[in-house]
């Protein structure tokens, strides 16, 4: 791996790397939905879930799309959810042996 690609790469870990980020991927993988219906999902108000899904468009790991006063936002890439599966398997097991 060149170092460009492992600086992108860190990137975008560095922008899925905070509990509400992930839990808004994880709200996403059942399709597109609203800031305020993600918001509301969250339990957060719309000016922190909307700063929070910038950080993750501006990676390239969501998309978003206008709709009227409506902002819609989708997962962009789909290899972000396989990634994460590997590390919520990883974080299970390494659970599973400290007990």
């Amino acid at each position: 791996m060149d170092k460009e690609l492992a600086n992108h790469a860190a990137e975008v870990l560095r922008a899925l790397a905070h509990p509400i980020r992930l839990q808004i991927v994880e709200i996403l993988e059942g399709g597109r939905m609203s800031v305020g219906e993600i918001a509301e999902a969250l339990g957060e108000k719309q000016a922190v879930t909307s700063q929070q899904l910038n950080i993750m468009k501006d990676k390239g790991i969501l998309r978003s799309r206008r709709e009227g006063a409506r902002v819609f936002y989708r997962i962009e890439n789909e290899n972000v959810l396989r990634v994460l599966g590997c590390v919520y398997n990883h974080c299970r097991k390494k659970g599973k042996a400290r007990k």
